[in-house]
């Protein structure tokens, strides 16, 4: 089979496509043909070394397919289910050795690609709103990347829960985008302050959450932008690691909550994993959340897909097309 490894850490040039062989399944898992993979920021951060894998690995954590073969153990997914998964390394592939109780099957009405488009990010999005800051009708939310793959999931998301969100983008063309997806007040960072903005449009009462996926750039303005006991929920740092904080500052910006969430915190049970894909799943099906697809690559063309994603040119998902 086809596949990406990294046998050195680095830039994009170290992903290699080679011939593997087509993984046989353990007692507990299924082995799952791909149809489309995700692309997303932890492969960028895996290939880098920032997060340390064994080398060589196969890249890749998302991904949405059709199981080809089931080991001795597996209960409740059978050869020719359409299922999904993510936070399992190896989706650069055309075939992929995964725990069977990672798996989701993927609904009717729900196609591969949206589904390989929805784990990493739709889940992401759906514990933000529901979870990490249980949004409230009439909340005002801060969602920093507003159009970037969670941000415009959030952003819906928000919407549907009937929050107010401010929502900070780059450009014209993101804002339309954002505000698309359901965002009540757009700031383009690049033109305006955005700690300044959003004081003026809360008229100096600040937000109830923050959500920001920036991090270095925008954390320090964000924690001033919140009301007395609102949520600072740091989930990325596309701009470089935010600096050690001292606990009291927190104290000193009115008793403000700080938290720095990652997925598989929530969806540490598979009976856990099951409910958030599936609400998500639900979402998609009834037309409450609309995924941007914004390219498609053959797998073979990894190193530029990972190009775009670092260069800040995407506004939604990257998928790769292992056949």
């Amino acid at each position: 089979m086809k596949a990406i490894q990294v046998k050195q850490t680095g830039g994009p040039e170290v992903m290699e496509l080679v011939d593997l062989p087509v993984p046989q399944p353990k007692a507990n898992e299924a082995v799952v043909k791909i149809q489309a993979a995700g692309v997303n920021f932890i492969d960028v951060y895996n290939r880098e070394g920032r997060y340390k894998v064994p080398l060589p690995f196969v890249l890749g954590q998302e991904a949405a397919g059709v199981v080809s073969a089931v080991g001795a153990d597996v209960e409740g997914i059978a050869v020719g289910d359409r299922v999904a998964y993510t936070s399992v390394l190896g989706s650069y592939a055309e075939y992929a050795a995964v725990p069977a109780e990672r798996l989701v099957r993927v609904p009717a009405g729900v196609g591969e690609r949206e589904a390989a488009a929805a784990m990493l990010q739709g889940m992401t999005a759906q514990y933000l709103a529901y979870d990490t800051h249980p949004l409230k009708a009439g909340q005002t939310a801060l969602v920093h990347a507003a159009a970037g793959g969670v941000g415009l999931l959030l952003v819906q998301m928000a919407h549907n829960i009937g929050a107010r969100i401010i929502a900070t983008v780059s450009t014209e063309e993101k804002a339309k985008l954002a505000r698309a997806a359901g965002a009540d007040d757009i700031i383009l960072y690049t033109q305006s302050d955005f700690e300044a903005e959003t004081k003026r449009l809360t008229s100096g009462k600040g937000v109830d959450v923050v959500y920001d996926s920036v991090g270095k750039t925008t954390f320090e303005k964000g924690l001033n932008l919140l009301r007395p006991r609102g949520m600072m929920v740091l989930y990325g740092g596309s701009s470089g690691p935010v600096a050690p904080i001292d606990p009291l500052v927190l104290t000193q910006k009115g008793s403000i909550f700080l938290t720095r969430p990652s997925l598989g915190h929530h969806i540490i049970t598979s009976q856990e994993l099951q409910q958030r894909a599936g609400a998500v799943f639900g979402m998609i099906r009834e037309g409450k959340l609309k995924l941007r697809i914004e390219h498609v690559y053959p797998l073979a063309e990894v190193q530029q897909a990972h190009r775009d994603l670092e260069g800040r040119k995407t506004t939604g998902k990257l998928l790769l097309l292992p056949n």
